[in-house]
């Protein structure tokens, strides 16, 4: 009897890990067989779903900061070395993220499947109300920086269908978590795309000099002197980390 109890809470716990590791592994069968099946839904929809929630945590780091809501420009800073996403508003702090997932190592994205975050300078190209990883927000590269280089190395593919999406899994994209990315999707969506801007980094160049990888091309050198120009418009000593929570980070597979 106690032998057949033990096998059945054995076998419990392995259809409980099972889904577990199925709902974070497997998002891109059973989202899509679900939105299959619910249907697809509109920005609007999502903004009506989750836009009160986000706005009203947002209100308070809008409010110390003396920022109106929605701004009139919005910024994101991306730093990979840090994992960490700082979002800026008319020219003031208002709080900052942990970056959950994100692969690769310093350096530009230079093809597809390389599994690289890009680095420079982007916008933000569409949103994404259906993604497989609750939302997501599209970077726009390759820029036009990302493109010359390309033709300058004669590279060709050079990928795409980069995001920064919720969920604590992905490869080449940032993940943020599904809560703060209720928080950006909404607060990009009410700024508007074109007010939106991008800026990621091999790590944090107001603090020191560049994490070069040993096979970045020759001129990555240009590249961060050009982020480091644009960062210079969002000064270190105004952040504060104490809204950015637990800094947790793990590597983690494909999106």
């Amino acid at each position: 009897m106690r032998k057949r109890r033990v096998a059945g809470l054995a076998l419990l716990f392995v259809l409980f890990a099972g889904a577990g590791a199925f709902y974070l592994f497997g998002r891109g069968i059973w989202v899509p067989l679900l939105l299959r099946y619910t249907g697809t839904r509109s920005v609007e929809q999502v903004l009506a779903k989750y836009g009160p929630g986000a706005r009203a945590r947002l209100a308070p780091h809008f409010a110390r900061a003396h920022v109106a809501y929605p701004p009139k420009r919005l910024t994101l800073l991306a730093f990979k070395k840090e994992r960490r996403v700082a979002v800026w508003a008319d020219g003031h702090f208002i709080r900052a993220y942990p970056i959950l997932a994100a692969s690769g190592h310093a350096g530009p994205k230079l093809r597809e499947g390389d599994y690289q975050v890009p680095e420079g300078l982007y916008r933000i190209t569409g949103l994404n109300p259906n993604s497989n990883y609750h939302l997501s927000m599209r970077v726009g590269y390759p820029n036009a920086f990302d493109q010359r280089m390309a033709a300058r190395d004669r590279r060709t593919r050079l990928g795409g269908d980069i995001m920064i999406h919720g969920n604590m899994l992905s490869i080449g994209c940032i993940a943020v978590g599904d809560t703060a990315i209720e928080e950006l999707f909404t607060l990009v969506a009410q700024t508007g795309l074109s007010h939106t801007e991008v800026i990621i980094a091999p790590n944090d160049l107001r603090s020191g000099g560049a994490v070069m990888h040993e096979d970045a091309p020759a001129w990555t050198a240009e590249l961060y002197r050009t982020i480091a120009a644009a960062l210079q418009r969002f000064p270190l000593a105004l952040e504060s980390d104490s809204a950015i929570g637990v800094r947790g980070m793990t590597k983690t597979p494909k999106r």
